[in-house]
């Protein structure tokens, strides 16, 4: 509570604190109301009833009560929603795409990452996207959360950080199997590295020093794309073809209509994360996996054939 890690936290905990303390305030008057009446009006024999007309002064104080009560939960209610909704004329602009089951963050520079980077004490404002299903971007230490609806246009989100760190970013709209999954990092820094990094137009393309892994490279970008929620590494079906022993085999697919087969390459794979339903492998259907292309870059491409190739070993 009141972490202070966006400019939104103290609206939205005023009325979260307002509305639970009224809530326990009831509740333990409430109880101890009934305890004290269970032992003072305890009787042996129920006495004879009285019939009573009412009282016009009670009728309006428990009317009145409630109503200021709801009243007041509506005022800190709506003094904590109505920043969220006035979204600033300048910020940081970022898209944030949304698909079963991995965010990416594109920025106006063309660099897309897997966690969203943000400077501090700056607004910053997200469109969102969703490729396949509802999805739901929530930072609970930002206190926001938004509908990412496919098709839906203007669909924004802003925030201003206000403390340096990394923070939680979930996928609260359950989005099919692996939406437990669904999650990744909100990294706020200071401005001046964060517009450092942001103008180092060479980070859109992956540093690999030499001599390191190229398999586990690949591996970390099949991961981070969530890749391995439908394709196994064991041989067992998930949604699509198990990566297990996949490269250099024959694929049956069906092309536009037509059986045939096809090398699992460098091509093939290339094709299949750019059009997916182009070949479509026998046994499943299309549909079913959308396009990364603007999403993995061809060095990327290079890095997960490593990574499949190494399956094989």
């Amino acid at each position: 509570m009141n972490s202070g890690a966006s400019t939104f936290v103290e609206g939205v905990d005023n009325a979260f604190i307002f509305i639970l303390g009224i809530s326990f305030f009831f509740l333990i008057g409430i109880t101890l109301v009934m305890i004290l009446f269970l032992y003072r009006y305890n009787k042996k024999k129920h006495p004879k009833a009285v019939q009573n007309a009412g009282s016009t002064k009670l009728e309006i104080i428990w009317t009145v009560i409630p109503l200021a009560l709801v009243m007041g939960m509506f005022y800190y209610g709506y003094v904590g929603w109505k920043p969220m909704k006035r979204i600033p004329s300048e910020g940081v602009e970022i898209t944030a795409n949304a698909r079963m089951w991995s965010f990416s963050f594109r920025y106006d520079n063309g660099r897309v990452t897997d966690k969203l980077y943000v400077p501090k004490d700056t607004a910053v404002i997200l469109t969102l996207n969703a490729v396949d299903v509802i999805h739901s971007l929530y930072i609970p230490a930002f206190r926001v959360k938004e509908d990412m609806v496919p098709g839906l246009a203007n669909n924004r989100l802003w925030f201003e950080a206000t403390k340096l760190g990394s923070y939680s970013l979930f996928c609260t709209e359950y989005c099919g199997l692996q939406h437990s999954y669904m999650h990744t990092e909100v990294v706020v820094m200071e401005p001046e590295e964060f517009w450092t990094w942001y103008a180092d137009t060479t980070g859109v393309a992956l540093p690999v020093e030499e001599g390191a892994d190229l398999a586990l490279l690949g591996r970390q970008i099949v991961e981070s794309k969530g890749c391995l929620a439908c394709h196994s590494l064991d041989g067992s079906t998930i949604i699509g073809p198990t990566f297990k022993g996949a490269w250099g085999s024959n694929v049956p697919v069906i092309t536009q209509g037509q059986q045939r087969e096809v090398l699992f390459d460098y091509d093939y794979v290339r094709r299949s994360i750019y059009e997916p339903d182009y070949d479509i492998h026998q046994g499943y259907r299309p549909g079913q996996m959308f396009s990364y292309e603007g999403e993995i870059s061809e060095q990327q491409i290079e890095l997960i054939v490593e990574f499949l190739k190494s399956l094989n070993e």
